[in-house]
């Protein structure tokens, strides 16, 4: 587990990996799998009464964080979920919280429903067959007209997590040659969700299509002005959530591989002492530290809001997203045959890092931002 700076923040983390040990264990995630459910409305409300929904949310609008650093303690909250690639809305909720608190005025009730868990909101903002590029207004067909009450909505997004399950959505929408976002009920009269498959197990996606939906004007997060902050804001949350859950599934993945290795034998010999294994699990062993280090300097660049938390975000997107699926697949091979069986449980870890790598930027999209954002640090120098 990844260093806490106190006590109240060890216990948060320990609380938090109990609760999910108990409530969320691999054998959980196959029975939702099996089931054809997502996640449970009544679990969720027991891990927003743990304070998972809070942590980006100030004390005044009724939130708070156990260390008063709310971006890291959600970190820890992700890396833990990695451990069992649990299943919940984390990721969405957290990333419409950011962008509501930014901008909370007219919001609160919102903010204070998804603070107690009583609902759940995602994030719409993928374009159908169009990748990830949410402020390009000319690349956003989805639109929002003025009318005398508000706003008309049209459009479509899909790869909108928990879609089928959510009760609001934060749409981005061209208005008046910018791009806004808008919160849309997600039983708003001409709204239509259609779920999607996913390679996740428990991880949902759904395509939601808005046929003159009409919003108030109170429905507007931000001004046309403030919208690309926080936008940019939402998308450091969204990539350093997939990170740290990255980071969690790397650790439990790498212990689960030294432990067959310790434990198989060839020949009288445990497969851990041949020389080729061990080169193999050291190159596993750097690329996860490193990892873990990219992860955590952009963890700390988005809780601090420093300048270079674009960079710093995209580098651990990059690095990380790359390197996962690479060592996922070592740890199948040297798993052998059965790890690529069904009931091995290495499959629901590689599906999740699959599913996070194409996500919110793929690594090679994350490249291109690092190169143009050093550039741009370099010509200012």
């Amino acid at each position: 587990m990844t260093d806490v700076a106190n006590p109240e923040q060890l216990l948060f983390a320990t609380t938090t990996q109990t609760f999910l040990d108990k409530q969320a264990s691999l054998t959980h995630v196959r029975g939702l799998h099996a089931s054809g459910v997502s996640f449970q409305h009544e679990w969720w409300l027991r891990a927003a009464e743990l304070g998972w929904t809070s942590l980006l949310v100030p004390e005044e609008l009724g939130g708070g964080s156990v260390s008063g650093n709310g971006v890291a303690d959600l970190a820890l909250v992700a890396e833990q979920i990695g451990h069992t690639v649990a299943p919940g809305p984390l990721h969405p909720v957290s990333v419409v919280l950011a962008g509501l608190v930014e901008a909370p005025g007219g919001h609160e009730e919102t903010i204070d429903a998804l603070v107690s868990g009583a609902i759940v909101a995602s994030w719409a903002v993928y374009e159908p067959t169009r990748p990830f590029a949410p402020l390009a207004a000319g690349a956003t067909a989805t639109t929002a007209t003025r009318t005398d009450s508000g706003f008309r909505i049209d459009g479509a997004k899909d790869r909108v997590e928990a879609g089928a399950e959510c009760d609001v959505v934060l749409v981005t929408a061209a208005c008046d040659g910018a791009v806004r976002q808008f919160l849309v009920p997600t039983d708003a009269p001409g709204v239509t969700i259609s779920p999607q498959k996913s390679v996740d197990m428990v991880k949902r996606y759904a395509r939601v299509q808005f046929d003159g939906v009409q919003v108030g004007e109170s429905a507007a997060v931000g001004g046309a002005a403030q919208t690309p902050e926080l936008v940019g804001r939402q998308h450091q949350i969204a990539l350093m959530l997939q990170c740290a859950e990255l980071v969690g599934i790397l650790e439990s993945v790498l212990t689960m591989t030294s432990q067959w290795l310790a434990d198989r034998h060839s020949f009288g010999r445990p497969l851990s002492s041949y020389q080729a294994l061990k080169h193999r699990a050291a190159d596993m062993k750097l690329w996860f530290e490193a990892a873990r280090a990219t992860t955590a300097g952009a963890v700390r660049a988005v809780a601090e809001r420093s300048p270079a938390a674009n960079l710093l975000a995209s580098v651990a997107k990059a690095y990380v997203a790359e390197r996962a699926p690479v060592i996922l697949q070592d740890c199948v091979q040297l798993h052998g045959g059965i790890g690529v069986t069904w009931e091995h449980d290495l499959h629901l870890y590689l599906r999740r890092v699959a599913l996070y790598r194409a996500m919110f930027g793929s690594p090679e999209d994350h490249h291109r931002i690092v190169y143009s954002l050093s550039r741009k640090t370099e010509a200012t120098a």
